[in-house]
């Protein structure tokens, strides 16, 4: 019976479910729309690589045993940047330096928790972060914006005190966690499509975990700021994995070249990425690097990140407390949603998703409300 797997041990056929989501995500077409934008210089450095290496597959595909030369040098760049990162991931602290998270940052996220939140406090800290301040004070005088202010709506605001009370303590809570989220996100190239369909997924959590907290009375902003920092450990994997797997790939190439070996340095040009080969180690090690990292910053009493403990360490979803319970149905409803989008998900799994994770008709009805097309934090 269907029934019986409510909230308990989870089933495998829950679990094979899940798995082939988040393999999907990670490891399956990766050129889809998503709404993380691109800074113009990335697009064109995405496209450059792009052309470099179709030059490369050209020049390689008129040589004789080309293949067997790529799958060598694949399957000694994969087995090289598998070792390097179990160093990393034996020593979370590793990550802090490939990784674009620090301490004041999940400082913010614990000031904006705080129900007596304090601009005075958090000014300072926001200075400290060039670019979320550009972030903050691009949205104050961007058009939108400047449409709801009573007066002096032509005149352009930089003074951060200003811009933290034009945008109000209600906004930044909001705000904060969506763009500090976001700047997680990998920016390496060999990323940018992955990391795309990652941020629309986190930010349908999102809008999911504020629709729910506020039907059960709950902490909507802490559970908000939780939901987008569910895939913190897989960005972080992620994106360490690409920059050393990058470093692998520019020495080997440096060496070919001052080898007059052209022929090898087009084999090293062409190896793609491994998705596919790393999401073994995301799926064992991911859920944990969601907590371990901020705690090796000394955040490890945080609300957000005994959150993050909590469901990365819990066996069964009946042993959740009431606010890890919320986060978890809205990552099961925003995977649904990712899975329908493609074809990928029958009635039955659905109807077993949602029994397994507790949805009931009034939560299902109150989500099914949600505009999930407009995920920003508006």
């Amino acid at each position: 019976m269907v029934a019986s797997v409510a909230g308990g041990v989870k089933p495998t056929s829950v679990f094979d479910i899940e798995q082939r989501f988040y393999r999907q995500l990670i490891a399956g077409q990766q050129r889809e729309q998503g709404s993380l934008p691109l800074a113009t210089e990335l697009e064109e450095l995405v496209f450059k690589l792009e052309v470099e290496r179709e030059a490369a597959m050209q020049r390689l595909a008129k040589k004789q045993q080309a293949q067997a030369l790529i799958d060598s040098i694949r399957n000694q760049l994969v087995k090289t940047l598998l070792g390097e990162l179990d160093n990393h991931i034996a020593k979370p602290e590793l990550f802090l330096k490939d990784s674009a998270i620090s301490k004041k940052q999940l400082l913010l996220l614990e000031l904006i928790s705080s129900p007596q939140l304090d601009l005075n406090r958090l000014r300072p800290v926001v200075a400290d972060i060039p670019w979320l301040e550009r972030d903050l004070i691009t949205i104050v005088n961007s058009p939108a914006f400047v449409a709801k202010r009573p007066q002096g709506g032509d005149i352009q605001v930089n003074d951060l005190k200003l811009v933290l009370n034009y945008i109000g303590i209600d906004q930044l809570r909001l705000y904060i966690p969506y763009y500090l989220c976001r700047h997680w996100l990998s920016a390496n190239p060999s990323l940018v499509w992955v990391n795309r369909k990652v941020w629309r997924y986190l930010q349908l959590q999102g809008v999911a975990a504020r629709a729910l907290a506020q039907l059960h009375q709950q902490d909507g902003i802490l559970l908000y700021s939780v939901a987008l920092m569910q895939q913190l450990g897989m960005s972080l994997l992620l994106g360490v994995a690409a920059n050393i797997y990058e470093g692998f790939r520019h020495t080997w190439r440096r060496e070919a070249m001052a080898q007059h070996d052209g022929e090898l340095h087009d084999a090293v040009s062409v190896c793609q990425f491994p998705l596919e080969q790393l999401w073994p180690v995301i799926a064992e090690h991911s859920a944990n690097l969601c907590w371990q990292v901020p705690a090796a910053l000394g955040f490890a009493d945080s609300a957000p990140v005994k959150l993050l403990r909590e469901r990365a360490i819990s066996m069964m979803f009946t042993s959740l407390s009431d606010a890890a319970k919320t986060l978890d149905k809205s990552a099961c409803y925003a995977k649904c949603l990712l899975l329908e989008e493609s074809q990928q998900l029958t009635f039955s799994d659905k109807k077993l998703l949602f029994t397994y994770y507790e949805l009931s008709e009034q939560e299902q009805i109150r989500l099914s409300g949600q505009n999930f097309r407009k995920t920003e934090p508006v």
